[in-house]
């Protein structure tokens, strides 16, 4: 694809953890990414791939302002909040960001013309399952506020799409992880509720616990099974999607995972041959909203969208994740008050979290 036929992607919330890998591998096929993030949680030093511009999903008049600058091809919707602990301590954040303001910004897009679209959802919707691998023709049944957050855009998407006005390709992500493969980038918030980031802040401070949320589960080992994906995995998933809408691809709800599941226990082991280091595990008791296990039957995306995940080897995606941690960034970060990201809640939030 040549410089001059370059198309415009509007990737919300791609000063995100995902959104910065998406922003990657849109640039490497050709597209120009412009990110739209108003920094609450994405990290400023994370746009590298394209202009950025500042605003809320839910200022239908900067979005507005954006569109018309870019007229871009499609969008790529990654401006959720995600964290299922919080959505259980403060779902009416969760309803009014992940669906009151995605709306008004789906309004906004389709005044201007852009019917294409990218979800990114959840395997959170399906809730607790008794089928392994989840297929998507599951009916979801989600446990916390989070995956109801997620099911009820998916639904709002579907809606207008009966209506004519609206192409949506819906990924459902299983666990993201890892980082990038060349170290560019990688996973960095603060606080960090992501267990693969926890777990290895365990591993570079010895002495540092490390809390497995419940030991009680009907699993094998008693902790929480999950499917972990490279987020260089996921970002590849989301161009061959655009790929397949902009070639006239139909709507379609697709998972993302490697069908592959992973004990906590299992996990602990694995980070300890990967990086050399002991843990020191302390059970506590289960998180809210939690489901026993989570596997994903991906057999749709590589049928619809030829894709396959290549990250398939968890000491490889921890390796990914533990280069970028131990790296010369997130040190700094970590030992700095550089700006690194937003406050962790726009103004608009704040006071909920005071409620």
């Amino acid at each position: 694809m040549s410089p001059a036929a370059s198309p415009t992607v509007l990737v919300t919330g791609g000063a995100g953890y995902v959104g910065s890998h998406v922003c990657k591998a849109l640039a490497a096929r050709g597209f120009t990414p412009v990110v739209y993030d108003n920094l609450c949680r994405g990290n400023l030093w994370a746009v590298r791939w394209g202009p950025l511009e500042t605003g809320d999903i839910g200022d239908r008049r900067r979005l507005a302002e954006v569109l018309v600058r870019y007229a871009p091809c499609a969008v790529i919707h990654l401006a959720a909040f995600a964290y299922i602990a919080e959505s259980e301590a403060h779902p009416q954040l969760y309803y009014d960001n992940n669906i009151t303001r995605a709306t008004a910004m789906l309004e906004t897009l389709l005044d201007h013309g852009v019917e294409q679209i990218i979800f990114s959802s959840s395997c959170a919707t399906y809730g607790i399952s008794e089928t392994m691998p989840i297929v998507e023709s599951l009916v979801p049944a989600p446990v916390n506020v989070y995956g109801t957050s997620k099911l009820i855009f998916e639904m709002i998407l579907r809606d207008y799409t009966r209506q004519g006005r609206l192409r949506p390709c819906i990924l459902r992500y299983f666990n993201a992880a890892g980082a990038d493969p060349e170290g560019e980038i990688g996973e960095y918030h603060n606080p960090e509720p992501h267990i693969i980031p926890l777990l290895l802040a365990a591993c570079a401070t010895p002495g540092t616990p490390f809390s497995i949320l419940g030991a009680d589960y009907p699993t094998p080992d008693g902790s929480c099974i999950r499917d972990y994906i490279h987020v260089a995995d996921l970002a590849t998933a989301h161009v061959q999607a655009l790929d397949y809408l902009l070639s006239g691809g139909a709507p379609v709800t697709l998972n993302l995972g490697t069908g592959q599941g992973l004990s906590v226990r299992e996990l602990i082991g694995l980070a300890e041959s990967v990086t050399g280091a002991r843990i020191e595990a302390r059970i506590q008791p289960r998180r809210a909203g939690d489901p026993p296990i989570l596997v994903a039957s991906a057999g749709a995306a590589e049928q619809i969208l030829g894709w396959r995940p290549r990250w398939t080897d968890p000491r490889d995606l921890l390796a990914s994740a533990w280069a970028w941690f131990t790296g010369p960034l997130p040190l700094l970060l970590s030992s700095s008050p550089l700006p690194r990201t937003g406050t962790g809640h726009d103004p608009a939030h704040r006071d909920y979290l005071r409620r």
